[in-house]
């Protein structure tokens, strides 16, 4: 069964950084895009980053300059450096992943369970 399982959440005080990284498990035949998105309070999930299989990275204007997604498709690891943090990058950061699974033949969407970055001011 495929899992996604992020890591590296946490507190920070602004202007701080902060590396998530999201693993996948399970019967994974192949990752297409990987990717980042996060929901703050009262705000829907929104996309941050993605990156394809062919490692192009596309950014949220509001994290540009800022944060850099990467991806190494051999250990199935997606990771995202966030620097020069501030308040308004408190959400809970997901990670998610297009795979294709073991006895599949289309690949399908899969989550992460979230993980809580805070930026104090």
């Amino acid at each position: 069964q495929v899992q996604l399982v992020e890591s590296g959440g946490g507190l920070v005080q602004s202007g701080g950084s902060l590396n998530l990284s999201c693993e996948g498990s399970g019967g994974i035949v192949a990752i297409d895009t990987m990717g980042w998105y996060r929901q703050a309070p009262g705000k829907q999930r929104e996309l941050v980053a993605v990156i394809t299989s062919g490692g192009n990275p596309n950014y949220a204007d509001s994290v540009k300059g800022r944060f850099t997604i990467s991806r190494d498709s051999g250990k199935r690891l997606v990771t995202l450096l966030m620097n020069s943090l501030t308040p308004e990058d408190t959400a809970v950061y997901y990670c998610a992943c297009r795979i294709r699974a073991a006895g599949s033949f289309f690949f399908r969407d899969y989550w992460g369970q979230g993980t809580q970055v805070t930026v104090s001011s």
